[in-house]
């Protein structure tokens, strides 16, 4: 009993450490029981999903960054979940009577019922004005194909985004990168 115990909490130890669920007991480490075992074996239901790293993308002069991470769940072959999130920087450290912008990023999708690169009229922003921090970034997209960012500065009354960065790809299911075969 006493090894059980011990390697149980080594086990517990060793995954505390690298920041996963902890085992709630020492039965948890005892073999899979036959009905957890069939649940577990059962195949991967999609091998098109997809997560990662996006960014570091800038405003064109810098003053302005965002990344982040992108999570796809796929439910069928043109049925995902998109989980896009992130921070927001503002690097402009100017007075605003100085010309300093807040940070803006702006995000577009192109569906599955659309073609590649037909881009949906409507978008997703968030402004921060706040130089040396930051905000989070934090939302779901459905039955998307491709989904870019694009980083700016605006005004802190204004509407117009400037200084703009180029569109970046945080998830395209038409490039093979992302694991999915369209």
């Amino acid at each position: 009993m006493r090894r059980s115990i011990t390697l149980g909490l080594a086990a517990a130890t060793t995954v505390a450490a690298l920041g996963l669920p902890a085992l709630a007991t020492a039965a948890n480490a005892a073999p899979a029981s036959a009905s957890s075992a069939a649940t577990a074996s059962a195949p991967h239901h999609h091998n098109w999903d997809y997560d990662g790293w996006w960014g570091t993308y800038w405003s064109s002069n810098h003053l302005a960054k965002a990344k982040g991470y992108v999570d796809v769940n796929y439910d069928h072959k043109e049925s995902n979940r998109v989980h896009i999130t992130g921070k927001l920087y503002d690097d402009d450290h100017r007075t605003y009577s100085k010309g300093g912008k807040c940070a803006y990023i702006k995000f577009r999708v192109s569906y599955w019922d659309d073609g590649e690169d037909d881009w949906s009229s409507s978008y997703k922003s968030y402004k921060y004005c706040g130089a040396g921090g930051y905000k989070q970034i934090n939302f779901w997209r459905y039955d998307v194909a491709q989904v870019q960012a694009k980083v700016c500065q605006i005004g802190l009354y204004g509407n117009v985004p400037v200084k703009c960065g180029y569109w970046r790809d945080i998830y395209n299911a038409y490039d093979h990168h992302y694991g999915y075969h369209a």
